[in-house]
């Protein structure tokens, strides 16, 4: 031995001396004592246990585990042992054997502080988070200053949506040791799901100043800076962490996240592709990676990310974007299945619904709320702006709760004249929002973005409101549970599909989107030579977002070109990359990339009026022109459409059939290239469908906005009769008797 002293020959002695050398941190010494002892006597429960243990600690797992199980089988009635056991169990990461170790442990001693710790380690690893979190209070009965009880609590917590909870605890663990990193970056990222990410910034900088290298707290800070407005800043953390880390997920897809905000696509993308191949359950990373190839009409391979993306979703990848799959695919039941698991890979609270109270004393008003992060120059904007300046101020009192920036902009200014109230709480948590819409006995609530960009169903998830409404931002069902009803019409979601949504149906009686008739269309008409445009032949316009185009209808859109020589096809410009990689495809139809031509960005009078130098607008599918086909039929420029299956593939249809224009819809890509082509050779029936548009424009309801603000309330109001009633949401249609 290392001691020069002659071994002990009783085992006992020889035990006696392997142990003190092992919490002298000797361990090659006390394995050789341990083993001594084993060769003289093999079912030695000490030596077995304690041999296990050194094992361990020189991540020997496996071995660990066969030794100190032989101990365990040998001495069932050992809490130590059992507790050693499962310890090693977890290290090899048999967490459900563990668990039986730790509790068999507990049966024998129902005071050891430690085991019921670890306990909720072992469950924490399982994702059985509510039985971890008793496990974990447990322990701190019996050690209620201990640190890393606090911070495994509050993680799940934090797991569980249950944010506020574990704030608490974070803070907790860090009044009892200041210097716990992981605790400062936890709260950090507590603070960031409640929507504060401002205070976030402050506790992941104080994780970094305790641990310099700690990746994971330098990649949670690049996201906070991030969603902050402060890319840059964000970039210099995101790089450190995967300095550290090359290997970490989350940190690729958040460094994806800043390029994108930075508009640096290319290197977005192969974040985001890098996340995935590192984590393939990274929904999140890949959802975002497949809408920005299809932003940028990166088409290389198409078909493979959209199969991807249903499989990832089938396996059971996280927050994967439910918008992202409405764009990929016109199925309501995946669409459903996205939304639903979405909700549940969130951890949104549950608060139970507002008390069927008697109603408050005062005017008699609903009060209804309209919740978005658009209020500002923005399509949700300038669709509504009109419906929120007519609503009735005799029965409704109207709020707008703005989570969103404050743009500057005129849209801005007109929006909050608009309200009666105008509530900025871009600043404030999710919770704290919806405490603020309580506390106002907000009646109503309206969703006008669903799961667009920027959203945060939180605040929805916390019940500000006795009724909650899906409307209008997002084209499909949200899959929430606190989400009780979602305005529609009859053409968008046709009688029979409840099946597809977890809201209840409210059908308005023409198309449920809003629109502002009091926007200006320049009196100027812009020439041809000015929006760069041939002198002579068709113009086909196709001003979607590049990510609504897909290979077949672009395919289609290259043959009409091909049919008619002189025609060329009008496209939204906004990006060079799109625009080179659809010349490159145009190019590889045999058309010549020149034939395409990109607008700009114009105000929105000026791109009103250019609307008319084109001849037709081509729609897209699986997910149509929405806004944008209302701009161009307000422009008075015909729309062709193919009606898909889903919500978002068939709002063109809606707005076509509210101006009376139904023969304009078509039910698949042929009969939609067939319709196409006749308008397009035929002048004298093209020019009678725009003397139709015309005509209809003043008269049919599409652009009717007091029509559909009557319509709304009557819904708003039937909906906050039955809640008054104590009835369930159902569904129903709207119509005058209602009134």
């Amino acid at each position: 031995m290392a001691t020069g002293n002659k071994p002990p020959s009783a085992p006992s002695d020889t035990f006696d001396t392997a142990v003190a050398l092992h919490r002298q941190g000797r361990l090659q010494q006390a394995q050789r004592l341990y083993r001594a002892v084993l060769a003289k006597k093999p079912d030695h429960v000490g030596s077995l246990h304690h041999l296990g243990v050194c094992r361990a600690q020189q991540g020997r797992v496996d071995e660990a585990v066969r030794l100190i199980g032989r101990a365990a089988s040998l001495d069932p009635r050992s809490p130590e042992v059992l507790s050693d056991l499962g310890v090693a169990l977890e290290s090899a990461k048999r967490y459900e054997e563990a668990v039986s170790a730790y509790e068999r442990a507990l049966q024998l001693r129902p005071d050891y502080g430690e085991v019921w710790y670890n306990l909720g380690t072992a469950l924490q690893a399982l994702s059985r988070h509510e039985d971890a979190i008793e496990r974990f209070k447990k322990a701190l009965e019996f050690r209620p200053t201990g640190a890393e009880a606090h911070n495994n609590l509050g993680n799940s917590l934090h797991a569980l949506g249950r944010h506020r909870e574990a704030i608490v605890h974070f803070v907790r663990a860090l009044a009892i040791d200041p210097s716990f990193a992981l605790a400062e970056s936890n709260l950090g990222a507590a603070l960031q799901a409640e929507g504060r990410p401002g205070e976030a910034v402050s506790h992941f900088a104080r994780a970094i100043a305790l641990k310099p290298d700690y990746a994971k707290a330098h990649s949670n800070l690049g996201d906070a800076l991030r969603v902050l407005g402060r890319p840059e800043e964000a970039l210099t953390h995101l790089n450190r962490a995967l300095a550290l880390e090359p290997n970490n997920a989350d940190a690729h897809n958040n460094l994806g996240n800043a390029l994108m905000v930075l508009r640096r696509y290319e290197g977005a993308i192969a974040s985001y592709r890098r996340a995935v191949e590192l984590d393939p359950l990274q929904g999140n990373a890949l959802s975002t990676e497949v809408v920005l190839k299809r932003r940028l009409c990166d088409w290389a391979n198409f078909s493979r990310d959209c199969e991807e993306l249903v499989k990832a979703l089938d396996s059971g990848a996280r927050r994967i974007s439910p918008f992202v799959v409405t764009t990929v695919t016109d199925d309501p039941q995946l669409q459903m299945r996205a939304a639903r698991r979405y909700v549940d890979d969130l951890r949104l609270p549950h608060a139970p619904a507002v008390a069927n109270a008697t109603r408050r004393t005062g005017d008699g008003k609903i009060r209804l709320a309209y919740l978005s992060g658009d209020f500002r120059d923005h399509t949700v904007a300038v669709s509504t702006a009109e419906l929120f300046e007519l609503h009735d101020r005799d029965r409704f009192q109207i709020f707008a709760f703005s989570f969103g920036p404050d743009d500057g902009s005129a849209m801005r200014q007109r929006l909050q004249r608009s309200f009666d109230r105008f509530v900025d709480v871009r600043h404030a948590s999710d919770f704290d929002i919806a405490r603020q819409m309580r506390a106002l006995e907000i009646d109503v609530t309206v969703d006008l973005g669903g799961f667009t960009n920027g959203c945060r169903p939180a605040i929805l998830a916390h019940r500000p409101s006795p009724v909650q409404v899906n409307y209008l931002g997002y084209p499909g069902t949200m899959g929430a549970e606190f989400v009780d009803y979602i305005v529609i019409d009859s053409v968008v979601v046709p009688a029979g599909e409840q099946v597809f949504f977890t809201e209840k149906l409210v059908h308005l009686p023409d198309c449920y989107l809003a629109s502002d008739t009091t926007r200006r269309i320049a009196e100027q008409m812009p020439s041809r030579a000015e929006c760069r445009l041939p002198e002579q032949g068709l113009v086909f316009a196709a001003f979607n977002n590049g990510y609504k185009i897909t290979p077949p209808v672009f395919d289609v859109w290259m043959r009409l070109l091909s049919e008619f020589p002189g025609a060329v096809l009008w496209l939204r410009g906004d990006n060079p990359l799109l625009e080179a990689n659809l010349r490159k495809e145009a190019a590889a139809r045999e058309i010549s990339p020149d034939r395409l031509v990109f607008a700009g960005r114009l105000p929105l009078p000026e791109h009103l009026a250019r609307h008319r130098v084109a001849d037709l607008f081509l729609d897209t599918l699986p997910y149509n022109a929405h806004s944008t086909a209302l701009d161009a039929l307000w422009a008075g420029l015909p729309v062709v459409t193919c009606a898909g299956r889903s919500f978002a593939a068939r709002v063109a249809g809606s707005l076509l059939q509210s101006i009376g224009l139904p023969e304009l819809v078509t039910g698949n890509l042929e009969e939609y290239e067939a319709l196409a082509r006749r308008l397009a050779g035929d002048p004298a029936f093209l020019a009678q469908i725009r003397g139709r548009l015309a005509s209809n424009r003043s008269t049919m309801p599409l652009f009717n906005s007091d029509r559909l603000r009557r319509h709304l309330e009557l819904a708003f109001q039937e909906m906050w009769s039955r809640w008054r009633r104590g009835e369930p949401p159902s569904s129903f249609s709207v119509s005058e008797s209602l009134s």
